[in-house]
């Protein structure tokens, strides 16, 4: 352990001294956070200048399926830790593992930062167009092909590809890269001041294949198909289990199926990437076998226009998604994400629980969001143009949740979700064909313009506190609790509910809109700060008036 490490560990031995875990909390939980960053070894303080937040490290409790990721600022919390003594597990790309023995409190939440060193060790290799696969695959005298570099990287290896455009057009082309290892990661990554291109042709399966393996990063790279040519995934690990996985500076698109393709995958980050124009969708897969998804975040990404490109035919996928997964264990996190102009739904999640906050989900044919498994939460996201500016009726919605898991529990928070009065549909429907009994809290949320009112099945238990419901052509608003509620019922639905126009600055259907709120928005300083976010979708602080405001965007 370094220094650093043992430092904050001191600190939280003196913190967790002062309170001894009572037997009586062994079926009790507590919660974790802090922040996981690297620091120079002689900086002493996380608030030292010299202090670099880790984004995508996982935040574990072993011998249980507890785990966070850390976001952009590098901080974590784990909920629902089993109080008592437990293992904290932290690694990230890159980076050494740490692990820190922490008593857990009962309702008591434990502060606790990790600092990494970097891993040392394992060999730099680079592939150019000029080079040869006969070359010993140095920087001065590289390898010509990345799927011949791939593999032969070891534990700890670095493969650079330096600037242009790599054919790939037979199945001996794609990047197939062996495993790192946890302490010791395998990166496959374009040269800095390049994003080198590789084109796919032949109807090949994938650019790079990843099925069985672990502990691989992948950075920096451009995967397209060759113009008129068919390829097929743009990174696929649906062979095999796999484990570790940061996907990071990606642009995908013009694949004829997934930019990427998983089946079982336990610890992925996908961050910063741009994955369009894919004809089966920006991100899914099939079904897993061993708890599908588990352990995913997905970070500062567009995931659009899924469905506007298949060469060959006629697409067989009806419903391309920007994020579309099977049934999985989860937790998924998905934040500071574009879903646009899908030809299916932009966001649909039937993992465990999945997180979507501040998220723009706009435009896309079928649904907006959908979410299928319980403890699963949509905050501080945007929602409007659901049918991209087609008119016809469908049974698409802003939001849909589904689920025959009895006893669910669904949260819909500072939300704002708009819809255009000539689409004849639903803005929100839950439970409409399913009959499992759940909990659904709606807070601080606008539902607005819609032609058909709010639905919630009679199995739905709803608290709805402090919306806003705006459907302007209709006089029953919401349906819930076996029974229609008026615009002037809304108080008997639960507490500062209210039937009132939005004001937003400028609502869109099929196009671009701006969702903020008009000085005299009824919105404004209305809301409750009772499980409210801290900031709003464009991290703008709340609240910045008298009061929180509803809806996504604070004013």
């Amino acid at each position: 352990m370094n220094k650093c490490a043992l430092f904050f560990l001191i600190l939280s031995i003196i913190f967790l001294s002062l309170c001894k875990v009572d037997p009586s909390d062994e079926d009790q939980t507590g919660i974790v956070r802090g922040m996981v960053y690297i620091t120079d070894e002689s900086s002493v303080t996380v608030k030292s200048s010299t202090v670099t937040p880790i984004e995508g490290a996982t935040v574990s409790v072993l011998n249980t399926e507890l785990a966070a990721h850390t976001d952009a600022s590098g901080y974590y919390i784990l909920e629902n830790v089993p109080a008592g003594r437990q293992t904290l597990k932290v690694y990230a790309p890159g980076y050494l593992t740490e692990t820190c023995d922490v008593d857990i409190k009962s309702e008591t939440e434990t502060l606790l930062d990790f600092c990494l060193s970097p891993q040392t060790g394992g060999s730099t290799f680079y592939v150019s167009t000029a080079g040869d696969d006969s070359f010993p695959g140095t920087e001065t005298n590289p390898w010509k092909t990345p799927s011949y570099g791939s593999q032969r990287l070891q534990p700890g290896d670095t493969l650079i590809i330096k600037g242009g455009t790599y054919i790939l057009d037979n199945y001996e082309d794609r990047l197939t890269p062996s495993s790192g290892t946890e302490n010791a990661w395998i990166t496959i990554k374009g040269e800095k001041g390049e994003k080198p291109r590789l084109e796919g042709s032949g109807n090949l399966f994938a650019s790079v294949d990843i099925s069985g393996s672990s502990y691989i990063r992948i950075e920096n790279i451009e995967i397209c198909a060759a113009a008129g040519e068919i390829l097929r995934d743009g990174i696929t690990g649906t062979g095999g289990n796999v484990k570790g996985v940061l996907l990071k500076d990606l642009t995908i698109h013009h694949l004829n199926e997934f930019g990427v393709d998983m089946g079982d995958i336990q610890d992925m980050q996908i961050i910063e990437c741009s994955i369009t124009f894919c004809g089966f969708g920006s991100i899914g897969g099939p079904q897993g076998e061993n708890g599908g998804w588990r352990h995913v975040l997905i970070h500062g990404c567009d995931l659009s226009y899924s469905g506007y490109h298949y060469t060959g035919g006629n697409n067989p996928y009806e419903r391309p998604d920007g994020f579309g997964i099977e049934p999985s264990s989860g937790p998924i996190t998905i934040y500071d994400c574009t879903a646009e102009h899908n030809k299916g739904d932009g966001l649909d999640s039937k993992a465990q629980n999945t997180y979507i906050h501040h998220c723009i989900v706009a435009n896309n044919r079928c649904d907006g969001i959908k979410l299928w498994g319980g403890g699963s939460k949509i905050e501080n996201t945007l929602i409007y143009g659901t049918g991209d500016g087609d008119a016809s009726s469908s049974p698409w919605a802003g939001i849909v949740i589904g689920t025959d898991e009895d006893n669910a529990v669904f949260e819909i928070i500072n939300v704002t979700l708009h819809e255009n009065v000539q689409r004849h549909g639903y803005p929100i429907y839950v439970q409409y064909d399913e009959s499992a009994p759940i909990s659904v809290v709606l807070r601080n949320t606008i539902i607005a313009g819609g032609y058909g009112h709010a639905y919630f099945g009679d199995s739905v238990e709803l608290t709805a506190e402090y919306n806003i419901f705006y459907m302007p052509t209709r006089s029953d608003q919401v349906y819930a609790n076996g029974r229609e509620y008026s615009k002037d019922e809304l108080g008997l639905l639960g507490p500062y509910n209210i039937h009132a126009d939005p004001e937003f600055i400028q609502p869109a259907w099929g196009s671009a809109g701006n969702y903020t709120l008009q000085v005299t928005s009824p919105a404004v300083d209305t809301g409750t700060s009772v499980g409210a976010p801290d900031d709003d979708l464009a991290h703008t602080p709340r609240p910045q008036g008298a009061g929180y405001d509803r809806g996504a965007y604070e004013r």
